[in-house]
């Protein structure tokens, strides 16, 4: 990608990775290139998870089928914002997906706080907050009203 895709941003982790590109045929481009190289090392591009997805937002208003997708915990779509003077407009940004906020409230179930009942708060905050920080201090980065430690639901 640095050699020969210098102008399309992308981020990889483990096997999973965006990549960003300008035109929805730079897009179809990329993949069918992509797909090429892959073949030559006896690989493939995942049939279900290779997706194009159009970055809607006040300044890219087209529409298309896919407009969100999920990336390392975070779903990115269009979302709601405020900017420094109080105007609303829209963003494409991420927030804690859907997924990741159901396994945080599984872990917390299985925590079993119920059954507890003989410990002092202060030996609870000694178990559960190195988890809650690490939760608050990767979702909280965008969005912490969507994050389930934040919310009043």
């Amino acid at each position: 990608m640095d050699i020969h895709h210098r102008h399309n941003p992308f981020e990889r982790y483990a096997d999973d990775s965006v990549i960003h590109c300008r035109s929805k045929k730079d897009a179809d481009r990329l993949r069918i290139e992509l797909e090429k190289r892959l073949s030559e090392f006896g690989l493939e591009l995942h049939p279900t998870k290779t997706r194009i997805v159009y970055c809607k937002d006040d300044d890219r208003q087209e529409d298309y089928p896919e407009t969100k997708f999920d990336f390392l915990g975070y779903t990115f779509r269009p979302r709601r914002s405020k900017n420094k003077y109080g105007k609303h407009f829209i963003n494409f940004t991420p927030a804690v997906s859907n997924t990741a906020k159901k396994s945080m409230q599984q872990e917390i179930h299985d925590w079993r706080m119920h059954l507890k009942s003989d410990l002092a708060l202060e030996d609870l905050s000694h178990m559960f907050n190195p988890i809650l920080r690490g939760w608050v201090n990767y979702y909280g980065l965008f969005y912490k009203s969507e994050c389930i430690l934040y919310s009043n639901r």
